[in-house]
């Protein structure tokens, strides 16, 4: 399954443009990091849904490409403080900014591309927009914190994790979606409805990289890497709430005191494999990716549903 860039290729390129230009700086150490983070950008999904977002809902105008550029630099922002966060070197196979510029400089430079999107709406009074991105920026920061939360507890409902991940995940992809529609639309009805298939999209898609844990293959994500960070998990969750106590104690065990042994990670992999976790896990996403499909085909048949249609398809048979 390819990506739909076909369907906005000159829009697309119009966009990296923009997103050049609000991101530089005159302070030469700022802009040469800057240069850096931009060359080693990722798919850009999350501007190709406002895009495709607002092509549905009227057509790409100006108030579109900021809009796509507020959620990449947001984004991009949240990305820089996480590898602080998590200590992390690599970011999508190289060095990331805080392996190269350490923890100060990482800091500073999240805080920048924060203030940089505010001032990009704020300069061309794109106040709705601002609004449901500031809002996006504020849940991911609550699921976060309520992530790191659970995993000090290691006690964690199913309904809890969903709490999670639709702050923490979700809420930038659904806002990327309603930030399009509005920019194209200014109508509450439409803009709800690609927020809301935008948040199905989202759930799918963190339930997708949850998975990745437990494969063999390499998918670009160490595995057992959520086990050895002692993250809880829908297929764990399942597994914990469903086995006997014996294998719910080896499980917490092993999470609590050997999760750094890879002889043991692959055990609890085993063990949730076995009692039916990645299957439930399977289905709970299949299931969001069916009410985003519901969603998308209350719109008329065109190009852009399709594009979002296949954008959504790469999301669920991506294999990193």
């Amino acid at each position: 399954m390819n990506l739909p860039t076909a369907l906005i290729e000159e829009e697309l390129k119009t966009f990296e443009d923009r997103f050049k230009e609000a991101a530089k700086s005159r302070v030469p150490l700022l802009d040469r990091i800057m240069r850096y983070i931009v060359k080693r950008k990722g798919k850009q999904l999350r501007p190709m849904f406002v895009l495709l977002s607002a092509k549905l809902c009227g057509g790409i105008n100006e108030s579109t490409y900021r809009a796509a550029s507020l959620v990449e630099l947001l984004h991009t922002a949240t990305l820089v403080h996480d590898d602080v966060v998590d200590d992390s070197a690599e970011r999508r196979g190289f060095f990331s900014v805080y392996a190269l510029w350490k923890t100060k400089a990482s800091v500073l430079i999240g805080d920048y591309l924060l203030a940089k999107g505010l001032l990009l709406s704020l300069d061309n009074n794109d106040h709705r927009i601002l609004h449901i991105l500031s809002d996006a920026v504020r849940k991911m920061s609550e699921g976060e914190l309520l992530q790191l939360e659970k995993a000090r507890t290691l006690t964690i409902k199913e309904e809890i994790y969903y709490e999670i991940i639709r702050n923490k995940t979700a809420s930038l992809l659904a806002s990327a979606c309603s930030a399009g529609a509005w920019s194209a639309s200014n109508d509450d009805n439409k803009t709800e409805q690609l927020r809301s298939f935008g948040e199905n999209v989202g759930m799918a898609f963190q339930i997708k990289d949850d998975l990745f844990d437990y494969a063999s293959d390499k998918i670009g994500k160490p595995t057992g890497n959520d086990i050895k960070e002692k993250k809880l998990t829908l297929p764990l969750i399942y597994t914990l709430d469903n086995c006997d106590k014996e294998t719910r104690r080896e499980i917490i065990y092993i999470i609590k005191n050997k999760n750094t042994d890879s002889s043991h990670v692959k055990k609890v992999a085993e063990l949730v494999t076995k009692s039916g976790g990645i299957q439930y896990a399977t289905d709970k996403m299949n299931a969001y990716y069916k009410n985003a499909k519901n969603i998308l085909y209350q719109f008329p048949d065109s190009d852009s549903r399709k594009g979002l249609d296949d954008l959504i398809d790469f999301v669920i048979n991506r294999k990193y």
